[in-house]
């Protein structure tokens, strides 16, 4: 795993991006994120389009989460999310932006055609986010460090987290959510992941330095040979050996 630090969340956007670049270039297949930290990520993607760095016409992207029951349309859609926060933005076709059939009648049918999708284009580089109790996707504590694309009830606290963009309304969350398995997630060439923030900085420790362990999903990263984390300072206050991954960037051959 390459450990990046970087002063704030502007400058992780900037170095997240700059790694998803080349693939970008080469036209490859690429895994998008929504939530707060990929953010910075989406704007310096933005700013690198607008300035003639790079062009979306032939990419395709796999979203890694939806929530059950949320038309595509819906405000609160993680489609509408990340239309709304990147791809509108730059010139990437509709169409070539998959998610999770999220108004299946039968959405665990649902979960096994997008995982099957998923399988036979394949995905060069995966953003990630990470959640406060170390969830990546909706693969919430106890998740099976190998699973597919499935149906997940929400954690409580992933539906608190997440109630802001609910007008704070828990009720209005939904419980359910169909999300790329960790065993999905991990099929993919590379992995990019990136945290902002203190709130983060114990996943993040947990991710890195804890144990293998389904109560952490995010640790599954420790067996994938092609990972780059991207934290910010504040996000990368508990990790015990920062001093040694700044050591290790700086004298990094590629």
């Amino acid at each position: 795993m390459d450990i990046i630090i970087r002063a704030d969340a502007q400058e992780v956007g900037k170095e997240a991006a700059a790694v998803m670049a080349p693939f970008i270039k080469q036209g490859r297949t690429i895994g998008l994120a929504t939530g707060s930290s990929p953010l910075t990520t989406y704007r310096e993607l933005i700013r690198m389009y607008e300035s003639g760095e790079l062009t979306f016409k032939t990419i395709q992207a796999f979203l890694l989460d939806e929530y059950v029951g949320l038309a595509r349309d819906d405000k609160n859609s993680y489609f509408r999310t990340i239309r709304d926060e990147f791809t509108a933005h730059v010139d990437f076709v509709d169409a070539n932006v998959h998610s999770p059939d999220s108004t299946d009648p039968d959405p665990y049918h649902a979960a096994a055609l997008y995982e099957q999708k998923i399988i036979d284009t394949g995905v060069a580089i995966q953003l990630l986010g990470v959640g406060v109790n170390g969830h990546i996707g909706f693969n919430e504590p106890t998740s099976a460090l190998q699973g597919p694309t499935k149906v997940q009830a929400l954690h409580p606290q992933t539906i608190k987290d997440n109630a802001r963009f609910f007008n704070d309304c828990l009720e209005d969350v939904p419980t359910h959510a169909m999300t790329q398995g960790l065993g999905t997630i991990t099929r993919a060439e590379n992995i990019i992941m990136v945290a902002t923030g203190e709130a983060k900085a114990d996943a993040i420790h947990r991710i890195v330095e804890g144990p293998l362990t389904a109560l952490c999903p995010g640790s599954v990263l420790q067996l994938h040979a092609n990972v780059t984390l991207v934290v910010d300072e504040a996000a990368a206050s508990r990790l015990e050996h920062a001093d040694y991954y700044r050591t290790m960037e700086r004298i990094r051959l590629r």
